[in-house]
C-alpha cells in the first residue's frame, strides 16, 4: 500500500553503507514505525543491484507461515537449505525475537555461509546481553523512530493555503506513525489506529515477555509517564504517587517504599525495551559525572499520548521538549540533562566531535522566562554552543552568544 512506503533516504542511506560489511545489521524500533517497510524497500535496491532473487531470503518471523521455525534449529535448518552456494547471501529477518535462540542460528549463519545479514525487532530484549556477547564487536543497531518534522512534510499532502505553524500543530497532534498518512487526518480513525499499535505493543512486548505483569498497573504508569514528560521525576517518587492512590500495596518494615520502587523501575525497563518510552539521565556539568537520582522520559509518539491523555495544548513547553529529544537522538547525539548549581539545562546533546547545551521553550517573550531559561547557560563556562530553542519568530538571534533559534527552524534546518 502506498503509505507503507514510504523512502526514509537517511536511514536507507546507513543500510547501503553497511551493505556486505562484516556486522549483522540490526533494525530497532516501536512497531509500526517503518522498520519491515525500510527492508523492503532495501530488498527492491538489491535487486536493482542485480542480486539474484534465490540470494535473497527475506522472512518475517511472525507470520504463520514460519510457524514451524521458532526455535534455533529448524529455523537453521530451513534458511541453510535455500543458502546459494558459493556466492552472496542476503538474509533479511523481520521480528526475529519470535524465534528462541536466534542468536546461535546467526551466528552459525555467519560462520557457515558467506552473508550478509539484516534483522528488525520490536523488542530491546533482541539485544540481550546473551547476544551481545555471542556476537560482540560483530553487529550495528540502526535505531527507526517515527517521522521527523521534515520527513512529515515531505509524507503528507497540504491544501497550498496551509501555513508552515499548522502543519506542525497537525504534527504535534497525530504524531509520525506512517500508516497514518490513510486516514487523511481523521482524527477519529487516526485515534483507533494508534490504539491498536499502543495495545499490540503492550501486549506483544510488554505482557507477553514479562510474566506475572499487573496490567492495570502497567496502564497507569504508561498514563502517568505519558502525562509527565519531560518533568523531572523518580521511581521513588512515581511509586509514592502509585501507592498513595492505592494502585501498589504499601510495603512494611525499615525501607516503605523499596517494593513500590523496584516495581516502577522494572515496570519502565519493560516499556523502555518495547521502545514506548526513553529515559534521559541527569549530568552534574560542574562536578563533571552523572547523577543516579532524578530524571525525565520522553514518549516516542505523541500521536500516541494524544490518543492516551487527549490532546491539550497546556503542557505545550514539554511537548517541544520532547520533539527535539527525538530528533537529537535521529540525530546520532547521545543526551543528557544538565545540572548545574541549583538550575538545570533540558539537553546536554554529544557526538565524539561535537557538544551542544540546550534551553526549550515555548516563548522567550517574557523578561521572567527569559532569565530563567538563559540562567543555567550563562553558569556554564565552557566554550562549547548554547542555544535556546522556542517558536518565537524574532530578528533577537542571540543573547550574549547564546544563540536563539526557531523550533522549526532547528528541525528542519539539517
Amino acid at each position: 500500500m502506498l503509505e507503507d512506503r514510504i523512502n526514509r533516504p537517511e536511514y536507507m542511506q546507513k543500510l547501503i553503507e553497511f551493505k556486505d560489511k562484516s556486522v549483522v545489521k540490526i533494525i530497532t524500533g516501536i512497531r509500526r514505525c517503518g522498520k519491515s517497510t525500510l527492508l523492503d524497500l532495501f530488498e527492491d535496491y538489491l535487486l536493482e543491484q542485480n542480486v539474484p532473487a534465490q540470494n535473497i531470503q527475506h522472512m518475517n518471523m511472525e507470520s504463520m507461515k514460519y510457524r514451524d521455525l521458532l526455535n534455533e534449529d529448524a529455523f537453521y535448518d530451513y534458511v541453510s537449505q535455500r543458502i546459494v552456494e558459493n556466492e552472496k547471501n542476503y538474509l533479511i529477518f523481520d521480528e526475529l525475537q519470535a524465534v528462541s535462540n536466534w542468536e546461535k542460528a546467526i551466528e552459525s549463519f555467519r560462520l557457515d555461509y558467506d552473508v550478509d545479514i539484516y534483522i528488525t525487532g520490536s523488542n530491546a530484549y533482541l539485544l540481550s546481553s546473551e547476544f551481545s556477547t555471542l556476537l560482540a564487536g560483530r553487529y550495528v543497531e540502526i535505531r527507526l523512530l517515527p517521522l521527523s518534522f521534515k520527513e512529515f512534510l515531505t509524507f503528507y499532502t497540504f491544501a497550498p493555503d496551509v501555513t508552515l505553524d499548522d502543519k506542525f500543530q497537525r504534527y504535534l497532534q497525530i504524531g509520525g506513525m506512517p500508516i497514518l498518512r490513510q486516514f487523511d487526518f481523521n482524527i477519529a480513525r487516526i485515534n483507533e489506529t494508534l490504539e491498536g499499535i499502543y495495545s499490540t505493543v503492550i501486549l506483544r512486548d510488554v505482557l507477553e515477555r514479562n510474566n506475572a505483569t499487573d496490567q492495570v498497573l502497567l496502564h497507569k504508569l504508561v498514563m502517568f509517564l505519558a502525562d509527565n514528560i519531560g518533568c523531572i521525576t523518580s521511581p521513588n517518587s512515581i511509586g509514592n504517587v502509585l501507592t498513595d492512590e492505592g494502585d501498589i500495596e504499601r510495603s512494611r518494615g525499615k525501607s516503605k517504599n523499596s517494593v513500590a520502587t523496584k516495581t516502577v523501575n522494572k515496570y519502565i525497563a519493560m516499556l523502555k525495551n518495547a521502545f514506548v518510552f526513553y529515559s534521559v539521565g541527569r549530568f552534574d556539568i560542574k562536578g563533571k559525572q552523572y547523577l543516579k537520582t532524578l530524571g525525565k522520559n520522553y514518549i516516542i509518539d505523541l500521536g500516541i499520548r494524544n490518543m492516551l491523555l487527549g490532546y491539550r495544548d497546556a503542557d505545550r513547553g514539554h511537548i517541544l521538549e520532547n520533539v527535539v529529544y527525538l530528533e537529537l537522538i535521529r540525530r546520532g547525539y547521545t543526551v543528557s540533562i544538565g545540572k548545574v548549581g541549583e538550575t538545570e539545562v533540558d539537553f546536554i546533546a554529544e557526538t565524539q566531535d561535537e557538544k551542544i547545551y540546550i534551553q526549550v521553550a515555548e516563548t522567550m517573550a517574557s523578561e521572567e522566562v527569559r532569565e530563567r531559561e538563559l540562567r543555567s547557560l550563562r553558569l556554564i563556562s565552557d566554550n562549547y554552543d548554547k542555544m535556546v530553542l522556542s517558536m518565537d519568530k524574532s530578528y533577537i538571534k542571540s543573547y550574549e552568544g547564546i544563540k536563539s533559534i526557531n523550533v522549526l527552524d532547528f528541525l528542519l534546518n539539517k
